[in-house]
């Protein structure tokens, strides 16, 4: 959760089941290894599995979905 201007807001759900299935898929964590990863580290692992997966295709570089 995080607090801008006096209100707390969370992460929306659905970019967090986003992550999780993505890195789940690729790297065959758990649930319970996903949920445990800080925010920062989980979308880190993200943009790192589709960058190489951008390379495994012969794509140029473009923006990833997982940049922030």
């Amino acid at each position: 959760m995080a607090f801008f201007g006096g209100r707390i807001t969370a992460y929306p759900i659905d970019k967090l089941y986003e992550e999780m299935a993505f890195l789940g898929y690729y790297l065959h964590w758990s649930r319970r290894e996903l949920l445990q990863l800080p925010h920062m580290e989980r979308i880190r692992w993200c943009k790192e599995v589709s960058e190489i997966n951008q390379r495994l295709n012969g794509e140029e570089r473009k923006k990833n979905i997982f940049d922030v």
